[in-house]
């Protein structure tokens, strides 16, 4: 959209063009829409002391943009049936072109009527909205309007509505502060000022509110594109209660799923399934996937985790209704396609597993993967494959007392024990300083049941974990030791018991 210009000399040069297509045609108008809601005196910028004071049954709670959103949702789509090509510049503001709604309902005060008629349908009762030549002075307009809900400010008078306003309005407040100093309260008296040396003094943000003081505001309205509707949903009118048949009835819906992917370039590597029971149960979960998914492993997906849930095969309470996926991430398509000369081994790898995994279950086929954990056996997670690794205990986090270097390369999946014996033959023990009963000097592997020397040893390396819960709480000890034939072992002290985690090949 073109601002209307009331002075030519304030165009730069690179912007001249447009200053002529505003002259050569009729400047599109902008209504700016302003929901206010107020109880008791309460407005924007009170403190809450003082908000309270006003109304005793105040409830002050944190700011949240996205709650205000889903609120202002509905009234967006009721002004879209009426007035396309809404942009939402908050939660609770909006900016439409004037152009298109004032010829189709004849005026901009007729356009502007029937806006006011839709919003009070939709329980908007207290609504401003103001017309102008550029977003700025239409919202100025809008909150001026006084007792009658719209202003209009007529073509060219954007300059001479702003004049006398206050500068505290370009929400920009050492600049205003500046400006009061420098005996320029208004935006009229900014305005004055020659474009340049605002720019030379002010720099790049002081010459843009310069402009919205002169009423040159030149930003385009950008109408919303509402996101495309991608998840599907398959309903079943009588319940299916059979697995088998929620599958065989959704084959057709994951079809059109990945289709309607395929048609905007998009690929899916996560996908989230609900399922919704006669009685009202819901059963949902995120599923992952390494490449991207196919409409078959789609299907595979909601068979799981029905298996999971119940039907008549496996127990649910009641049959089913209906079925939704819908995707949690994509992809661009150009990234997922296969090389030049086919597939490579690491794909045909993949879809081998697939095979086997959508024969034999979710969890028929597992990947190992590195999880977080102060002890090598909680560090290896085995997860289902396609589920990259999703794990309850990052690796990535800090472990204050886990092991430090290169790990063993043998970990037993559980603790083996073993004896450490002093010089004395008596078992080696640790009091509560931390210092040993004797040093380490015969050690018995586990299944060997004989002592032999140790050519060398280090630690103790203390751990504690969940000290403040006394039924999970655990106390250990870990040394490394070398024994005469100089294998290496990673040796582990709880209580009294000794036991080997791992071994160093």
């Amino acid at each position: 959209m073109v601002p209307r210009l009331a002075d030519r000399r304030r165009i730069p040069r690179r912007q001249a063009a447009a200053g002529h297509a505003a002259r050569s045609h009729r400047p599109r108008r902008r209504l700016r829409l302003l929901v206010r809601r107020s109880r008791g005196g309460v407005r924007r910028g009170l403190r809450i002391r003082e908000a309270q004071s006003r109304c005793a049954a105040l409830i002050a709670l944190p700011y949240d943009p996205a709650l205000d959103a889903r609120a202002f949702e509905p009234v967006l789509d009721g002004i879209e049936e009426i007035m396309p090509g809404v942009q939402v510049l908050r939660p609770g503001t909006a900016a439409i072109r004037m152009q298109g709604p004032a010829r189709y309902y004849g005026s901009e005060e007729a356009a502007a009527e029937e806006l006011l008629r839709c919003l009070e349908q939709l329980g908007v009762a207290d609504a401003r909205i103001g017309v102008a030549d550029g977003p700025f002075a239409a919202e100025q307009a809008a909150r001026r309007s006084g007792a009658a809900p719209v202003r209009i400010v007529p073509q060219g008078g954007s300059p001479a509505f702003l004049a006398p306003l206050s500068v505290a309005i370009l929400d920009l407040p050492e600049l205003a502060v500046l400006l009061k100093r420098l005996g320029l309260p208004t935006l009229g008296a900014f305005a004055a000022l020659p474009e340049l040396e605002v720019r030379n003094r002010f720099g790049a943000e002081g010459a843009v509110a310069h402009r919205l003081a002169a009423g040159l505001d030149g930003r385009r309205v950008v109408p919303r594109i509402p996101p495309d509707e991608l998840d599907v949903v398959v309903e079943f009118e009588p319940p299916l209660d059979r697995i088998d048949q929620v599958t065989f009835a959704f084959r057709s819906a994951a079809d059109r799923f990945l289709d309607r992917l395929g048609t905007l370039g998009l690929v899916c590597t996560a996908i989230r399934v609900e399922v919704t029971t006669e009685l009202g149960e819901l059963s949902e979960r995120s599923w992952l996937h390494p490449r991207s998914f196919t409409a078959a492993e789609v299907v595979d997906r909601a068979r799981w985790q029905l298996q999971g849930t119940g039907g008549i095969d496996s127990g649910l309470g009641s049959p089913l209704t209906r079925v939704r996926v819908l995707p949690e991430s994509v992809d661009a398509a150009a990234g997922h396609e296969e090389g030049l000369w086919g597939a490579a081994p690491d794909e045909r790898i993949h879809h081998g597993l697939s095979r086997v995994q959508s024969m034999l279950g979710h969890e028929a086929v597992l990947t190992a993967t590195i999880g977080g954990g102060r002890l090598l056996a909680d560090r290896q997670v085995l997860v289902p494959w396609g589920d990259r690794g999703a794990v309850e205990r990052p690796a990535d986090r800090p472990w204050p007392g886990s092991l430090p270097g290169l790990p063993p390369a043998t970990v037993f999946p559980e603790r083996r024990p073993c004896a450490v014996l002093a010089p004395d033959g008596g078992p080696v023990r640790l009091d509560d300083r931390g210092t040993l009963s004797g040093p380490p000097a015969r050690f018995a592997a586990p299944g060997t049941g004989q002592a032999r020397p140790v050519r060398a040893w280090t630690g103790p390396w203390p751990v504690e974990e969940r000290w403040w819960d006394a039924e999970q709480s655990r106390a250990l000890s870990r040394f490394q030791l070398v024994d005469e034939d100089g294998e290496a072992w990673l040796l582990v002290l709880e209580g009294e018991t000794w036991s080997v985690e791992a071994r160093y090949d």
